[in-house]
C-alpha cells in the first residue's frame, strides 16, 4: 500500500492509530525524521542557549532565526536532530506466568542491553531472561536483533544476522536459548520467520519457502510441512503484493489456541508478471546496472492465487480451507475455539465479503457464514477482529467474534455469536467511528474496550461497553478536553499503558482499570487508578519554551455546496508563521500539504513539530492541510464518493479550500502552491491539471502514482475496480492532459529509481507526456537507487531540502523573473 507522509507516521506513536492507506499506507522513515517530531540544535554557537538553564537568555530580534519576542524559529537541524522528539515508550505486556485472574502486569523489558520480566504491579520484580544483546556460539560472535520469549518464558527465540528484504520483511539466523540452563542452539539461517506455539515447545519457521516445525525439546527439525516452497510458491509468508497490501506484516502462519493445528497461506505467483527494476549505484565498480525481478501485479493482470492451509501435528497431514475462489482475497485469519478457524476473503475488487468458518478436526468441513456486499463502497482489509471465547458462567453461552462493521453509514462494533451467526448485534451506533476495532476485551467483566471518534474525528478516545448491555458506553478518557490516545492491555485486562499524543506535550501512564479507588485529578483518564507516569515528557515540555514553534488550529471548512446542494464540510487546519500580522495586505505565500488517499487523515491532534512548522518558520508561509471528501472517519459517504473515480473530487477539494484562502486580504494569491508525496504527490499532479493555474500556481509531487493502470491491482482495484470493467474512469483518473499543467507556473518533480511500490515508470511515462505537449516549466530530481521512502545515499536529506529551497524560490518570484 502506499505510505503516506503523515505527522503521526513516523512516531512510536503512530503505531496505535490507523491512517490510511496507499497504506498508508509515506515514505515511512523519510518522515521519521521530518514530518514529526525533532531535535536539537541549529548553530553550535547558540547551544548553551537551546539547552541551557531555565532562566535562558532570549537572543537579539535581529537574528534571522529568532522572532519579535526573542524566541527560536524551528528549523532543519532542530527536527532533523530531534530537538521535539517526545520519548515515547513501548510496553510488551507478556502472560505465561499468570493466569489472567492472577494479572500481575508482566512485561518485557530492555535494562542495560538485558532482558528481563518486570512488573507494573510489583516494581520490585524482576527475572533476567537473557543478559547482554551479544553472545557466542561455536565461537562466533552474533548480536540480537529480535527477540520473542516462548509463552512460558522459558525459551527465548533469537533473531540474528538480520538482512532486509521488503517493507516489512527480512531473511536471518535463528537460535534458542534456554534460559533454565543458558544454552544455546542453533536452528537455521536465511530463515524467513519463525513463531512460537502457544504450546511452548514448537516452533514453526519458513526457509526458501517452505514451512517447517520445529521441536525445542529435541533441538530439531521434526516436520517438514511443504515441500512445493520455490520462487513462484511462498508458504508461510507473504508474496510482495500480500505483504504490502493484504496482511501488512511478514507473516502467513497462524497457530491454534492449543498448538495442535497451524493454518498458513500457500500463495502461488506464477501468473502473476515480472516488473524489473534497475539499479545503478549499489557498487562502485559495476559498469553494467543490477536489474531485480519482481513478481508486481499491476491493475487488471493475474493476481496471486491463495489458499488457506490447515497442518495437523498429531496426524502429519495438511488440508485445504475452501475460501473463494482463485481470483478471490483472504485477507483476515482468526481461530474461533481450539479447532475452528474464521477467515474473510473478498472477491479481487472487494466489492463482496464472505466470512468462511472450518474445523481443522474434520476434512472439508466449512460453512459460509456471512456475504456481504459494500453497497457502492468497498471493503477495506482488517486485522481487528477479536475471538470473544465461551464462557457460560458469565453468560457468554457459545464462542463468537468481534468485528468491524458499518452500521447507519459508520463503522461499529458488531458482536457475531454463535460464530456463524449471519446478522450481529451492534455494540455501538452513532454518527461517528470505532477505530480499528475492539481494543482489549476483558473475560470476567464482558467489557469491551475500544477508540473512537465519538467527541471528533480529529481526536482519539477511549471508551468501554459491555457485551450484554449494547449502546451504553462507559467514557474512560476525558473527553472534556482535546485528546489523542491510545492503548495497549495487560495479559489479564487489569492494567492498561495509556498512551496521550497530542495536542499538547505526549504523557503515558500505567493505569490500574480494577482499583477501588481513581485518581483524584483526572489528568487524561475519568477511569482507573494511575499507577505511575512512565513518560511525562518534561524536558521536551521546558525545552518548548525556548522556541516560537507555530501552532496547529484546526476547523472544520466549508467548501461550498455539492451537486445536490449539500454543504461539503472537511477537516482542515492551519499553521501561521511568526510574528503573523494579519493586517499586512497581499503578504503571505500559502503552502497547502496533501495526501487524500481514500479512508486516510492527515488532520488529527497529534503532538507534532516537524517539516510543515520549518515551512511556516523559515518561509514566512501558512501552511494548510485539508482532508478532502475521500479520507477517513467521517463516514462512508464521504469517504465511498471517490469510488471508480479517483482525484476527481479530492482535487475539487483542495482548489476550493485554496479559493476560500487566495480571497483573505493578508495572503498573496500569486503566491499558493501544493506539495505531497505518494497518493499525495499524485494528487497535486492532478490537483494542478484541473486547476490550470488559476488558484495553485506551484506544485511540488514526489514519487506519484501517474496512471493507476501501472500501480498495484489489489490497492488499486478496491477503488477503481478492474481497467477492462471501468476503463473511462481509469482513464479520466490518470494524469493526462499535460496542457493544463503546463498553465502553472511552476512544477517539481521527484522519485526514487528504485522505488519497487509506485515505480519510477509512472515518473517516466509523466514526462514523456510533457515531452509531447512541449511542456517545459518543471524541474526534476531522480534518486538513484532509492525505494519509495527516497533515503538511500543521503537521499532523505536532499529530497527535503530540495522541497524547502524549492518553494522558497517560488514564493520568492524566482520562477516568474526567471532567476533560479
Amino acid at each position: 500500500m502506499f505510505s503516506e507522509v503523515s505527522d503521526l507516521e513516523s512516531s512510536e506513536c503512530a503505531s496505535s492509530i490507523r491512517k490510511k492507506r496507499f497504506n498508508s499506507r509515506l515514505p515511512q522513515l523519510g518522515l521519521l525524521t521530518l514530518l514529526v517530531w525533532g531535535s536539537v540544535v541549529f548553530l553550535k554557537t547558540l547551544n548553551s542557549t537551546i539547552h541551557g538553564e531555565p532562566g535562558f537568555r532570549r537572543l537579539p530580534t535581529d537574528c534571522p532565526q529568532v522572532t519579535e519576542d526573542g524566541l527560536l524559529k524551528v528549523s532543519f537541524e532542530n527536527v532533523r536532530n530531534f530537538t521535539f522528539n517526545p520519548t515515547l515508550q513501548t510496553v510488551q505486556w507478556i502472560g505465561g506466568l499468570n493466569s489472567p485472574s492472577e494479572d500481575m502486569g508482566l512485561f518485557l523489558s530492555v535494562e542495560n542491553g538485558s532482558y528481563v520480566i518486570k512488573s507494573v504491579y510489583d516494581q520490585e520484580y524482576s527475572r533476567l531472561l537473557l543478559k547482554g544483546k551479544e553472545f557466542s556460539y561455536k565461537n562466533q560472535n552474533f548480536t540480537v536483533d529480535h527477540l520473542q520469549a516462548s509463552p512460558n518464558l522459558n525459551q527465548m527465540l533469537i533473531r540474528s544476522n538480520t538482512v532486509k528484504h521488503w517493507r516489512h520483511s527480512t531473511f536471518g539466523s535463528y537460535f534458542l536459548f534456554d534460559t533454565e540452563t543458558s544454552s544455546f542452539n542453533f536452528i537455521g539461517d536465511n530463515i524467513a520467520k519463525a513463531e512460537w506455539s502457544p504450546n511452548s515447545v514448537d516452533i514453526a519457521y519458513v526457509k526458501e519457502n517452505d514451512l517447517y516445525v520445529y521441536s525445542s525439546k529435541k533441538h530439531a527439525t521434526v516436520s517438514r510441512v511443504t515441500d512445493d516452497g520455490s520462487a513462484q510458491v511462498f508458504n508461510g509468508k507473504p508474496d510482495w503484493v500480500y505483504e504490502e497490501e493484504v496482511l501488512e506484516g511478514d507473516s502467513a502462519m497462524w497457530w491454534s489456541p492449543e498448538g495442535e493445528y497451524l493454518a498458513f497461506f500457500r500463495i502461488n505467483e506464477t501468473e502473476v508478471q515480472e516488473f524489473p527494476i534497475p539499479y545503478f549505484s549499489q557498487h562502485e565498480d559495476d559498469l553494467y546496472p543490477e536489474v531485480r525481478l519482481i513478481k508486481y501485479p499491476k491493475s487488471g493482470s493475474p493476481n496471486p492465487s491463495v489458499k488457506l492451509m490447515i497442518y495437523s501435528l498429531e496426524n502429519d497431514k495438511t488440508t485445504a480451507v475452501a475460501a473463494g475462489n482463485e481470483s478471490s482475497l483472504i485477507t483476515e485469519v482468526l481461530w474461533v475455539g481450539s479447532s475452528k478457524i474464521l477467515c474473510k476473503a473478498t472477491d479481487r475488487c472487494s466489492d463482496i465479503l464472505s466470512v468462511v468458518l472450518a474445523d481443522a478436526r474434520v476434512e472439508g468441513k466449512h460453512e459460509v457464514s456471512r456475504i456481504e456486499s459494500s453497497e457502492d463502497s468497498w471493503w477495506e482489509i482488517t486485522h481487528d477482529t477479536m475471538h470473544i471465547p465461551k464462557d457460560e458462567s458469565r453468560g457468554r453461552e457459545q464462542d463468537g467474534y468481534i468485528d468491524l462493521v458499518p452500521h447507519d453509514g459508520y463503522n461499529h462494533l458488531a458482536y457475531f455469536s454463535p460464530t456463524n451467526r449471519s446478522k450481529p448485534s451492534f455494540l455501538t451506533r452513532g454518527s461517528w467511528e470505532v477505530v480499528d476495532g475492539p481494543a482489549g476485551f476483558d473475560q470476567d467483566t464482558n467489557d469491551v474496550y475500544f477508540v473512537a471518534t465519538k467527541k471528533s474525528s480529529t481526536e482519539r478516545h477511549l471508551y468501554r461497553v459491555n457485551l450484554h448491555k449494547p449502546y451504553e458506553l462507559t467514557e474512560i478518557t476525558d473527553t472534556s478536553k482535546e485528546g489523542l490516545f491510545s492503548v495497549s492491555f495487560s495479559s489479564g485486562m487489569r492494567f492498561a499503558l495509556l498512551s496521550y499524543l497530542g495536542p499538547d506535550t505526549p504523557y503515558q501512564k500505567i493505569l490500574d482499570l480494577k482499583s477501588t479507588s481513581s485518581d483524584t485529578h483526572a489528568r487524561g483518564n475519568v477511569v482507573g487508578k494511575t499507577l505511575y507516569y512512565l513518560e511525562e515528557n518534561e524536558v521536551l515540555r521546558n525545552r518548548l519554551h525556548q522556541y516560537a514553534v507555530p501552532e496547529k488550529t484546526f476547523r472544520e471548512l466549508n467548501l461550498g455546496e455539492d451537486e445536490n446542494g449539500q454543504d461539503i464540510l472537511v477537516n482542515s487546519y492551519e499553521i501561521l508563521p511568526n510574528d503573523f500580522d494579519p493586517t499586512l495586505r497581499n503578504h503571505y505565500p500559502v503552502f497547502f500539504y496533501a495526501y487524500g488517499g481514500p479512508n486516510s487523515q492527515q488532520v488529527i491532534k497529534a503532538f507534532s513539530v516537524g517539516f510543515n512548522q520549518v515551512v511556516a518558520s523559515q518561509l514566512d508561509a501558512i501552511v494548510v492541510v485539508v482532508d478532502g471528501r475521500g479520507t477517513g472517519f467521517k463516514g462512508k459517504q464521504f469517504r465511498s464518493l471517490v469510488r471508480d473515480n479517483l482525484g476527481d473530487f479530492e482535487a475539487r477539494d483542495q482548489i476550493a479550500a485554496a479559493k476560500l484562502y487566495s480571497e483573505k486580504s493578508f495572503v498573496d494569491s500569486e503566491k499558493i502552491s501544493l506539495f505531497g508525496w505518494s497518493y499525495g504527490g499524485y494528487l497535486t499532479l492532478k490537483t494542478l491539471e484541473k486547476d490550470a493555474g488559476q488558484t495553485f500556481k506551484y506544485g511540488m509531487s514526489v514519487a506519484p502514482v501517474t496512471d493507476w493502470r501501472l500501480y498495484d491491482s489489489v490497492y488499486t482495484e478496491r477503488y477503481m475496480h478492474t481497467p477492462q470493467d471501468n476503463m473511462s474512469g481509469y482513464n479520466r483518473s490518470k494524469v493526462h492532459n499535460a496542457t493544463a499543467l503546463g498553465r502553472s507556473r511552476r512544477f517539481l518533480l521527484m522519485h526514487g529509481s528504485g522505488d519497487d511500490n509506485v515505480h519510477f515508470q509512472n515518473s517516466l511515462r509523466f514526462l514523456d507526456l510533457l515531452d509531447l505537449a512541449n511542456v517545459e516549466n518543471y524541474d526534476m530530481h531522480v534518486f538513484p537507487d532509492s525505494d519509495h521512502s527516497i533515503r538511500y545515499h543521503n537521499a532523505n536529506t536532499i529530497v527535503y531540502d530540495k522541497l524547502l529551497s524549492w518553494a522558497r524560490q517560488a514564493f520568492n518570484g524566482d520562477f516568474v523573473t526567471g532567476f533560479y
